[in-house]
């Protein structure tokens, strides 16, 4: 081609390209023309699932997804067909045999298209005698909230069926038992999101499933997607991009229904295929002592996926994640350059977050199809004054987009274009502060502009519409009820995580056998030290260029090779979540090293409400280990070096709890305090001290009794003091026979990190190994806490005797005396003296860490590390019983061993 020729090309694709965008602006303009006064465009438009659809499952409101109940004792939000599926875990049914062979590869040009409630039924029969069938789903999401299932295909070893769900929603049902028949076996590719597609538009649940994905994971393929599958054993090759098509539209094109065969077609080939090179290393392994079962595996993962459940994504407060994801993500990168005011920009995204949120569920639109994220970005930017302004904000933003122009998405959209006053009056502060309220009953109340439908229809009912929301200002009904909110959600954005843990970049020895999955920083740090090289890149993976000291099947345990999703274990929940700690860090920080490190089994993510379910059983079982092995969880009273006598430590020891509240009270207060409240925390403090006078240096020494490095530091930054007479902690403690809680209601956390040692070669999960630092406990605590029980202790107290140390006079417990903890600076000679041994300094007198230590040193002298592992699985058991968590990684067991 000539550079002439060239320059001509040039010329007229970028004539094109202007005129379209002509066009476009002047036919925006001629839609700005009428949209003062045009209507809600879905009394015009007839959209496919409005005019089918009798009834859904899922509806647009903010009511939790229902599931379906099998039986009495099956909740609604339970698996219905859990025990089948979980029978099939435990007792897989035999070596799948699909046989089919190369000649069954050529597709014909006939398939039944099935759009009739007969033609179902005569599908029905027809898979009833079959042992396995292929599925694949195609979905539309651009014009529906939720999206829903568009067309369903099934192939058999005969024929390939395409089922029409648009005409056929309301009688999906009838595939409902083939589906959950556990004799007949479905094969999928990718299934994580076909399960809970069916279950949300049909309440189709699927149980024995084979996932040719998942076979591709047990096999390490260098990659697991449908069309190298279809490419690497069929020769053939799909174009992906079909998958995006308006698959709502009839009659489908050719391309199309040649698209939706292909997937389903091939797959019992591809499936038949990888079987048998499940079957080969099978036989390779024949002759291993612990014999990894290579087909039974790609099986039980495949299963294992049944196991999930579709849930709604419910806010709080109607678009507040995207609010905030949008917000921070836009600062970060591009910032909002014309008004400073963080606060104003932060309250219009809300806003129009919201606003977008209920349009779409009312009109049943997807969020971006209502309103995109540049344009939210657009208007909080720049706040216009006219319907008009707005209007070109909106279209300019649009056009403005790396994407270009979207033709299936006009902008404005018509949702925009018929409720563009709602924007103007938000955006004017002309609306109240009730945006829900408003919009709603403008838009479904009594005189509503907009339609009802299946969709919206109970957003109304649960609404409690009143017409006077929309002009008055309403204060919360319950002032503690929105102190808790409130405070859930300042939680929820100081501590959830702020990034995705689970990266799932993987590691693969150097024979090619996947040894686990971590995270993008682990993978450089073995990179740069040349101890392995790139072999993927998305998602990345690496070989290692030595010999791993151990592997996955060498442990009897496949938990470090499965990818991990970003989610909440309990419930699902995907917008925000904390690591948790399975073994509360008091027990696991003493545990020997081998038994502690490298391992990221025992610690998952919560989102906040299961985390505090987690966490209560936590503290209610850490009780009853205090009273089964006569260890109290906490230490009860201090005394000042020199109060050696027993009556003096019972008559003047006071809890670390009331000395440390005295002490920072008169620091503060003192001078401005009552004359009486002065003298009784004065008085609490000379206990301490055995009665004599206190001076200011006393108030901060007493301050830190009991406090560990970090709770130092921490404490003194916040109230701004300076120990400036610290010489460590200067105390005798006594234990106690009260505890109770006085840490805040989140604080299971480990601090100690988890790496993979690249010396021994040893393996660990890195993707919950960046352990949090920060504790999530409050220093408040310490003002609002107090010890309260009733258990009592045998045996002796440990201490050292430097200036971080505790030291420990030991005396024998009966119902007349008490063991004491001696805190001071003792020399080395006088310890020894008197038969004294160390005890962590970096352990807090007000936390559990003391209770721990000794918990686990009896059980290490008694039982060995046999009675660690046996006290871990206790653990794993009070969660699992606590939380009764569905979304669990692939291979994690209470039996787990460490």
């Amino acid at each position: 081609m000539t550079n002439a020729h060239r320059m001509c090309v040039a010329f007229t694709v970028a004539t094109l390209s202007t005129a379209a965008a002509v066009i476009y602006v002047l036919f925006a303009a001629r839609r700005r023309k009428q949209h003062k006064s045009s209507p809600c465009y879905l009394h015009s438009e007839q959209k496919p699932q409005c005019a089918a659809f009798k009834r859904v499952v899922a509806d647009n409101s903010y009511t939790p997804f229902k599931h379906l109940i099998n039986d009495d004792e099956n909740a609604s939000n339970s698996h219905p067909y859990e025990a089948e599926i979980t029978a099939l875990l435990k007792n897989p049914l035999p070596e799948i045999e699909l046989g089919t062979e190369i000649a069954d590869l050529e597709m014909k040009d006939s398939y039944v298209w099935v759009h009739t409630e007969m033609q179902l039924k005569e599908l029905v029969d027809v898979l009833s005698e079959e042992r396995f069938f292929a599925v694949d789903t195609e979905q539309h999401s651009l014009r529906s909230f939720l999206g829903f299932t568009a067309l369903v295909q099934i192939s058999t070893r005969e024929k390939d069926y395409l089922v029409d769900t648009i005409a056929l929603h309301d009688f999906m049902g009838i595939l409902r038992p083939i589906f959950a028949n556990p004799s007949i076996c479905k094969v999928f590719h990718g299934a994580d999101n076909d399960i809970v597609w069916l279950q949300r538009d049909f309440h189709i649940y699927v149980v024995n499933l084979f996932d040719t994905s998942k076979a591709c994971e047990v096999l390490s393929k260098p990659q697991k997607s449908l069309a190298y599958l279809l490419e690497t054993y069929c020769g053939v090759t799909t174009n992906k991009l079909l998958q995006r098509e308006d698959w709502r539209q009839r009659p489908l094109s050719a391309e199309m229904v040649h698209y939706a065969r292909t997937d389903a077609h091939y797959l019992l080939y591809i499936a038949n295929c990888l079987i048998n090179e499940l079957k080969q290393l099978d036989n390779e392994n024949s002759s291993s002592d612990d014999k990894f079962h290579f087909v039974l595996e790609a099986s039980r993962r495949s299963n294992m996926i049944c196991l999930q459940l579709f849930k709604k994504e419910i806010e709080a407060s109607p678009g507040e994640s995207s609010a905030l994801s949008l917000f921070s993500r836009r600062v970060s990168s591009h910032g909002f350059p014309s008004i400073s005011n963080e606060a104003q920009i932060q309250n219009i995204v809300r806003q129009l977050c919201t606003w977008r949120d209920l349009m779409a569920r009312i009109h049943d639109e997807s969020l971006k199809y209502v309103l995109s994220d540049q344009a939210i970005v657009a208007l909080a930017s720049q706040p216009s004054a006219s319907h008009s302004e707005i209007y070109n904000t909106i279209a300019q933003a649009d056009i403005n987009m790396e994407m270009g122009v979207n033709p299936l998405i006009p902008s404005p959209s018509p949702v925009v274009c018929s409720h563009l006053s709602d924007i103007y009056h938000l955006l004017a502060n002309k609306l109240d502060n009730d945006i829900y309220s408003v919009i709603l009953q403008k838009c479904l109340g009594q005189n509503g502009s907009c339609p009802l439908s299946i969709f919206n229809y109970a957003l109304l009912v649960n609404s409690n519409l009143r017409p006077t929301l929309a002009y008055k200002q309403p204060g919360p009904k319950n002032p503690k009820q929105y102190s808790r909110k409130a405070s859930r959600d300042l939680f929820v954005k100081k501590f959830s995580c702020k990034s995705a843990v689970y990266h799932n970049c993987r590691i693969y020895a150097n024979d090619g056998r996947l040894l686990c999955y971590c995270d993008r920083r682990k993978l450089e740090w073995y990179l740069s030290r040349d101890l392995a090289k790139l072999i993927d890149e998305e998602p990345p993976a690496i070989m290692l260029l030595f010999e791993p000291k151990g592997r996955p099947e060498d442990e009897g345990n496949d938990f470090y090779i499965q990818s991990k999703k970003n989610i909440c274990v309990g419930c699902g929940e995907g917008n925000h979540y904390l690591r948790y700690r399975i073994i509360p860090s008091c027990y696991r920080i003493h545990f020997p090293e081998h038994l502690k490190s490298h391992r990221s089994h025992d610690i998952v993510l919560l989102c906040v409400d299961c985390h505090e379910v987690a966490h209560a059983a936590a503290e209610k079982y850490k009780r009853k280990v205090a009273v089964e092995f006569g260890i109290p969880l906490y230490l009860q009273r201090v005394v000042h070096p020199g109060q050696k006598t027993e009556k003096q430590i019972e008559e003047r020891g006071v809890s670390p709890l009331q000395l440390r509240t005295a002490a920072m009270a008169l620091l503060r207060h003192g001078p401005r305090m009552p004359l009486n409240r002065h003298e009784e925390l004065t008085e609490i403090i000379k206990r301490y001290y055995g009665g004599r006078e206190i001076s200011d240096e006393d108030l901060e020494r007493a301050l830190q009794v009991g406090m560990t490095p970090h709770e130092r530091r921490r404490f003194e930054k916040k109230r701004g003091f300076s120990f400036k007479h610290s010489i460590g902690n200067t105390a005798t403690v006594q234990k106690q026979d009260n505890h109770s809680s006085c840490t805040a209601g989140m604080s299971n956390v480990d601090v100690d990190t988890l790496k993979v040692d690249a010396h021994d070669g040893s393996y660990g999960n890195e993707e919950t190994s960046e352990v949090d630092r920060e504790h999530l406990t409050r220093e408040d605590d310490f003002e609002n806490s107090t010890l309260a029980s009733d258990i009592t202790v045998n045996g002796t107290a440990s201490a050292t005797s430097n200036r971080n140390m505790i030291t420990v006079e030991t005396t024998d417990y009966n119902e007349s005396s008490d063991s004491a903890i001696n805190v001071d600076d003792s020399c080395l000679s006088s310890r020894q003296e008197n038969g004294l041994s160390e005890h962590n300094s970096k352990l807090s007198l007000l936390g559990h860490g003391p209770h721990g230590k000794r918990v686990v040193e009896y059980l290490l002298k008694e039982y060995g590390e046999d009675g660690i592992r046996a006290f871990c699985q206790r653990w794993r058991q009070v969660f699992v019983d606590a939380v009764n968590p569905r979304f669990l990684p692939g291979g994690w067991d209470v039996k787990h061993r460490l």
